[in-house]
């Protein structure tokens, strides 16, 4: 059958949606509509919808940060300022890597969250079946890929040589685990498509119990060192995606695949690269102006990095509420725009910004006054230095949460709505102004100017969301008028 995902406009980059009278008087299918795990995001309250599917997802986030606070604190308190700063050099090639393959999944998943949308399940159990292959490719390409450069990588970006030994330890196991990543990101992303947000945040939960364990069963009993930490992170998360992976198989029945299903599909495959390629290359676009900023704090010293890696896995715990507010708007505008309802995107960006906005100034607030007790979990108490210097860089970052709300919102919104390609402009902006701070102010201001660089990051990628919402609502609607 022919998919209702039309053929992708060269021209603007987007993935058309499907045409008003595909859908109009369609009866909803018997085997789409029982699935009471799944949650149709195109009728009632977009406020109430928003907050019923992205609860689950923030409790997701928020036990993934924990299991990832947890291993830092076991690294810190266990192996040593030096293991912590070890750990925290590779964070941003392992956003470069990690975060491509996230987002790879995640624009493999809008196109089924259209078919859902559209009721068309023909079409999704391609979507699925070609998402799986491309996926498969993707993750041996990768992992050989970058396994063997992660040590140059590391050398270029001057890591500090008594922490060397230790990042390229941790980060080439962490790669290795690049298939388990692709196996649970992929599979999740379809599952969320359905409109179930609490199925991968159970299955993230029990695996991220799994990797606390392991975590102190390797470090600790096994004396494994920052080895054991990245073992252990790997594991947990191949857990999590078998477990999406059974879960799949019992509880839906659309997804009951069928021999001409798995052809591997040209149009398919073009479609799923136009929607993921650029929200992979979006997530490392912005990630190489991390890898420069971390070069940048390198230069700074162990020390600077280690404040660098407390602070920042503290602001990630309290930036998940907006990582769940944009993964809930992919899914509204996907399922959205595959039913045609484009009225609803601006009143679902209107609810969910509100939240963004309130929760953000809750979340200074109590950074402002506690932010510093929370580095005691990282550093001991008697480091005064590194504990202001965690101190500031929460509090320059947690006054710029209303932009960052903004960009995480607005920017998934609009992949949802299938233009995929804007993301990669958007992350540009970003990678830009990290550059600029990396480079004019940290070597000036020191670790002062390192903590500038996400709002910077933040404010240049809203200068283009903004108006670029409003262009992709009016381009979806001529696409559905004409």
């Amino acid at each position: 059958m022919k998919p209702y995902i039309l053929k992708p406009a060269a021209a603007t980059g987007i993935t058309p949606p499907i045409k008003r009278k595909k859908f109009l008087n369609k009866k909803i299918n018997p085997t789409v509509k029982e699935q009471n795990t799944s949650k149709d995001m195109t009728e009632g309250s977009p406020m109430k919808l928003i907050i019923q599917f992205a609860v689950p997802l923030l409790f997701g986030y928020l036990f993934q940060q924990f299991y990832s606070l947890v291993d830092t604190v076991i690294v810190g308190r266990f192996l040593g300022v030096n293991a912590l700063a070890s750990v925290g050099a590779t964070g941003s090639i392992n956003f470069l890597i990690i975060g491509f393959c996230m987002g790879v999944c995640n624009g493999f998943a809008i196109p089924v969250a259209q078919c859902f949308g559209a009721k068309d399940e023909s079409s999704l159990r391609k979507y699925v079946t070609n998402g799986v292959w491309l996926s498969g490719i993707f993750a041996v390409v990768m992992t050989f890929t970058v396994t063997i450069l992660c040590r140059n990588i590391l050398i270029w970006m001057k890591t500090p040589a008594d922490i060397l030994e230790g990042a390229y330890q941790y980060i080439v196991i962490i790669f290795i685990g690049i298939p388990v990543t692709y196996l649970y990101n992929m599979l999740s992303g379809i599952i969320r498509s359905f409109g179930d947000s609490k199925t991968p945040v159970l299955f993230l939960t029990l695996s991220s119990i799994l990797n606390i364990i392991l975590d102190l069963f390797c470090i600790i009993q096994l004396h494994m060192g920052i080895a054991g930490a990245a073992i252990a992170t790997v594991i947990s998360q191949g857990v999590s995606g078998i477990l999406c992976f059974f879960y799949m198989k019992k509880k839906f029945p659309i997804l009951k695949m069928t021999k001409e299903d798995w052809k591997f599909n040209p149009l398919y495959i073009k479609n799923l690269l136009n929607m993921g390629v650029p929200m992979g290359l979006q997530y490392s676009i912005t990630a190489i102006g991390s890898v420069i900023l971390q070069s940048a704090v390198n230069t700074l010293g162990a020390l600077a990095v280690a404040a660098v890696t407390a602070g920042s896995k503290i602001s990630g715990f309290f930036c998940c509420p907006f990582d769940a507010m944009g993964s809930t708007m992919a899914t509204y505008g996907g399922q959205n725009v595959g039913a045609g309802k484009l009225d609803r995107l601006g009143k679902g960006l209107r609810s969910c910004v509100l939240l963004g906005i309130v929760y953000s100034i809750l979340a200074f607030t109590f950074l402002l006054f506690l932010g510093k007790n929370l580095a005691v979990l990282f550093i001991e108490p008697d480091q005064m230095e590194i504990l202001s210097q965690v101190h500031l860089y929460l509090l320059l970052n947690s006054a710029f949460y209303i932009p960052l709300a903004l960009v995480n919102i607005i920017r998934f919104l609009i992949q949802g709505m299938g233009f995929s390609r804007f993301a990669i402009l958007s992350g540009l902006f970003e990678m830009i102004a990290r550059t600029l701070v990396a480079c004019l102010f940290v070597p000036v201001w020191g670790f002062q100017g390192a903590c500038l660089a996400n709002a910077a990051a933040w404010l240049f990628a809203d200068l283009f969301l903004i108006p670029a919402f409003f262009h992709c609502r009016k381009r979806l609607t001529f696409l559905i008028k004409s």
